[in-house]
């Protein structure tokens, strides 16, 4: 019998192989996976989407409920993205990992990680939608066997950089409901000083230029963040919140509150001054 996502009506697999990262750009919250079988990933809905690499055959995920800050979106980078693309690869057994001026592995021991992804979609850009296990908890189930996310979480990479305090809780509505009540309270409680939320200034920023949102600048919500950076690029006359509204599905549809708005109908602008007005906790994006 297949096992679905509550709320999701999706059949969650299990789908064994192994995480690669030299010649790749890793970080916090997205990694490189190998696939031991193509056609486990291609049987996921939307599965169609995935473009392996010529070169290994490895396709970018995205870890399921978690945003951690940008280390290269358009050249751009957040404070604590270093940390937090550190931490990811120490979690999954990487050491001694090199990188170029880029941001590019050049060098990492082992050259491959066993590893396992817990997953139900594939996103619109191509990359699975998963909860990521190394290590013994990789070997727990057969590839192809179809399993209960609820069950996966606490022995997730995804787990590790939420309660670290790596990556902010983002939320959509394909994540079922008790994947999200678990990450609500590993969140919670990883609110200590150096993490994402210790830093947070999505309630109220200063967005006058890129340096205002940069490493040396304010932290917020990474999804916040790319549509800052792309608003700044355009190098429009109009305010970020004017420019957001006109952006289509670039303002992305999202529930607050039981309710299903927009981005930018949560947001308030006042000269220079950004706020996101609702906790970031209380939002589930909706998956395309």
């Amino acid at each position: 019998m297949s096992v679905v996502g509550q709320d999701t009506g999706m059949a969650f697999t299990w789908i064994r192989g192994r995480l690669v990262v030299v010649g790749y750009s890793p970080d916090g919250d997205s990694v490189r996976f190998v696939p031991d079988e193509i056609a486990t990933v291609r049987g996921l809905e939307n599965g169609r989407r995935v473009r392996p690499s010529e070169r290994d055959g490895s396709i970018q995920l995205r870890l399921d409920a978690i945003d951690a800050p940008e280390t290269h979106y358009q050249d751009q980078a957040q404070p604590l993205a270093d940390e937090a693309r550190a931490t990811l690869l120490d979690a999954v057994g990487f050491r001694e990992v090199r990188f170029d001026d880029n941001g590019t592995v050049t060098a990492a021991t082992p050259d491959s990680v066993p590893a396992a992804i817990c997953a139900a979609l594939v996103e619109v850009n191509g990359r699975p939608v998963t909860l990521l296990v190394t290590g013994d908890a990789a070997q727990a189930h057969a590839d192809g066997d179809e399993i209960d996310p609820a069950t996966v979480v606490d022995a997730s990479v995804n787990a590790a950089q939420t309660t670290g305090g790596r990556a902010y809780l983002t939320l959509y509505t394909s994540t079922p409901e008790p994947v999200r009540r678990r990450f609500l309270e590993l969140a919670a409680s990883a609110t200590g000083p150096g993490s994402v939320w210790a830093a947070d200034r999505s309630g109220g920023f200063t967005l006058t230029k890129q340096a205002d949102v940069g490493p040396d600048g304010q932290l917020i919500l990474p999804k916040l963040f790319r549509r800052a950076t792309d608003y700044l690029r355009a190098d429009t006359s109009g305010t970020f919140l004017e420019w957001l509204r006109d952006q289509g599905a670039d303002d992305d549809p999202v529930e607050a509150a039981g309710r299903r708005t927009t981005l930018s109908a949560l947001i308030t602008q006042d000269g220079d001054r950004v706020s996101l007005t609702v906790p970031i906790t209380d939002l589930v994006f909706v998956e395309d």
